[in-house]
């Protein structure tokens, strides 16, 4: 019935795992849970060996680091049943009927996307960037998502038919943090793989520094670019993609690139500070993709 797959670094997922656990057995299903550090090496670990304790479940932790993505895949490949859930360490749940909404939902689906929520306060004026950006921009309705059900698919919370996910399964090529969801769910548009939104949030849990945020927001846009310079996605699939297409065909990108060059120790501070602005925060995402390559 359901692989649940749990990919860490240094995260104590023990108690995700035991909610995890309660709300299959309630539902009475066929299931395991599989959880893979990533060689982190974290204290953590400790606790997370308790994890064996729970039946159908286990936690092994990693010798050598193999990137998020190749995690991800090897939980896959050890996988036993039809459909998994990919479920990132770092979640809540916060439905007493989470799994069982799932179960419900998945006849004559090939994905089930559940969606994200964040939490209603931000933690700390140092986490605002990461906060606001999920906050106002990444967490919508499923009725929102539906209406681009590709895109709009993120995989943390969502289950796939093993048969489908081994057709595209995530792209080991890109050693670098993000932009996983938007390459495996191209993919998935071009099988024209039947997608469904629900309402089945997990929470984010451990939301970033603004610093590491912003370092993860330029490695993604350069795992963007990688994609967009070796044709593996449509320009037409990325918002973004479609506006720098557009700045390249108009021979525009070295300019902006040098006005980002320009503003961006001032877009840093906002982007750190304890008011990080989104419209600025965008205006840094156009301006370093195109400032990545200059060639064009």
């Amino acid at each position: 019935m359901l692989s649940i797959l749990v990919p860490i670094y240094n995260y104590n997922v023990y108690p995700l795992v035991v909610e995890l656990h309660k709300q299959c057995i309630e539902c009475g299903i066929a299931f395991e849970i599989l959880c893979q550090d990533d060689a982190s090496q974290s204290t953590l670990n400790a606790i997370n060996e308790n994890v064996n304790t729970l039946s159908n479940c286990s936690f092994i932790s990693l010798k050598q680091n193999i990137a998020h993505r190749t995690n991800r895949n090897s939980l896959a490949e050890k996988a036993k049943y039809d459909y998994l859930l990919f479920i990132d360490g770092d979640s809540i749940i916060i439905s007493n009927d989470y799994i069982n909404k799932f179960i419900s939902n998945l006849y004559d689906n090939d994905v089930v996307y559940g969606g994200r929520q964040h939490p209603a306060k931000c933690p700390s004026d140092n986490q605002k960037l990461r906060w606001k950006y999920g906050k106002f921009i990444e967490d919508k309705a499923a009725e929102n998502r539906k209406k681009k059900p590709y895109p709009s698919v993120l995989f943390n919370n969502t289950i796939i038919k093993k048969e489908c996910f081994n057709q595209v399964k995530f792209d080991a090529h890109l050693k670098k943090y993000g932009h996983d969801d938007t390459q495996v769910s191209y993919q998935l548009s071009l099988l024209k793989s039947k997608v469904n939104h629900i309402e089945n949030a997990v929470e984010h849990g451990d939301i970033d520094s603004n610093m590491i945020y912003l370092n993860k927001t330029k490695e993604s846009l350069e795992n963007l670019m990688a994609l967009y310079e070796a044709k593996k996605i449509d320009v037409a699939f990325v918002k973004l993609l479609r506006f720098y297409d557009f700045l390249r065909r108009t021979k525009s990108t070295f300019i902006i690139a040098k006005i980002h060059s320009v503003l961006e120790q001032h877009l840093f501070r906002n982007l750190t500070g304890n008011q990080p602005n989104l419209l600025l925060f965008n205006w840094f995402r156009v301006g370093y993709l195109c400032s990545i390559n200059q060639k064009s």
